[in-house]
């Protein structure tokens, strides 16, 4: 599957499909939640993501991603899990492929995608903040297209920090460590939050004028980085407003946060924030990106699971035309 990805241009794929999600050329479903606890009292979670593509090449499949939390103390990685794809007329499955690569690439693409669309010119300083699987993918797939930027790393177990900056170093991506988030953050013009952590730890007033900050853990920012931040853009909002487990959906819960369209839950907040929109919008020329270099913008995706079908659909056609991966009997 790695060979196969990496004779695809992952951004412009998702690129792509975000085009036709929001012209509706789309299916896609709400996620199933599964959650536990493991019998160290570490939080355990399975997710199930169906989703279609339709437009020139439909493509049509099932993204199962679980976790566990205390996997990374066990050497193992944090997620893992499978893709499927689906034949249009009979419906049978036809790929089979590992997911928490194929997640952590869609996801790391939707990132650059962003910086592309919403970030200032030529960014200095892209600051990771998870040295996990995720914030390693993410550091892998920016570097080529900043090629001026350094990476500042920052991870609260040091034993992974040092690992990622020996990897990232080893592959020629220019990295150095940070002592602390706060310190990772300071003058950063890209901030990636790619931890675990349920909790928030990143306030508004650690970011510098102008920064891109691509959130997509689960939590990691302060609520007042979404009050104040002068774009928020998410990749669906009707997935966000459903999910009370993030901070965005807590917002909107709370009555703090209205949709695109300034819809509340119940009675919202006469200060209630609005969110701004899509990366779609933004490319699309629906709404307005960033408007000035010192405008600090926060991308919140929810992780579409079309954007894994999407990519699993590509890799798999390449996959079949350069005779990679295994061919099971029908």
């Amino acid at each position: 599957m790695i060979r196969a990805a990496g004779t695809l241009d992952p951004v412009e794929e998702v690129r792509a499909a975000l085009m036709l999600h929001a012209t509706e050329a789309t299916t896609l479903p709400e996620e199933a939640y599964l959650p536990w606890t493991t019998e160290p009292g570490a939080f355990a979670r399975s997710l199930a993501l169906p989703g279609a593509v339709w437009g020139d090449r439909a493509a049509i499949g099932l993204k199962v991603i679980n976790s566990s939390l205390s996997n990374p103390d066990r050497g193992l990685p944090r997620a893992q899990g499978l893709t499927m794809l689906f034949d249009q007329e009979t419906a049978r499955p036809t790929a089979l492929m590992e997911a928490g690569y194929l997640s952590a690439l869609r996801t790391s693409a939707y990132t650059m995608l962003s910086i592309q669309a919403l970030g200032r010119k030529e960014p200095q300083k892209v600051t990771i903040i998870g040295c996990g699987t995720l914030g390693e993918s993410h550091a892998r797939l920016i570097a080529p297209g900043l090629p001026e930027a350094w990476f500042v790393l920052y991870d609260e177990v040091p034993a992974r920090l040092r690992a990622m900056l020996g990897t990232l170093d080893g592959a020629g991506i220019r990295c150095r460590p940070a002592d602390s988030a706060k310190q990772a953050v300071a003058e950063a013009d890209v901030v990636v939050t790619a931890t675990t952590t349920t909790d928030s730890y990143l306030p508004f007033d650690w970011l510098s004028p102008g920064a891109l900050i691509a959130h997509v853990s689960l939590d990691g920012v302060e609520p007042d980085v979404v009050r104040h931040a002068g774009l928020v853009v998410v990749d669906d909002w009707p997935l966000v407003r459903n999910d009370d487990r993030r901070l965005l959906g807590r917002m909107y819960r709370a009555g703090t946060l209205l949709s695109p369209d300034g819809e509340g839950f119940g009675t919202p907040q006469d200060t209630a924030r609005r969110v701004d929109g899509t990366p779609a919008d933004v490319l699309a020329g629906r709404r307005p990106g960033r408007t000035d270099e010192d405008q600090i913008i926060l991308s919140n995706p929810f992780g579409m699971g079309i954007l894994d079908v999407a990519l699993a659909a590509r890799i798999a056609a390449i996959a079949r035309q350069d005779g990679l991966g295994v061919t099971l009997p029908a």
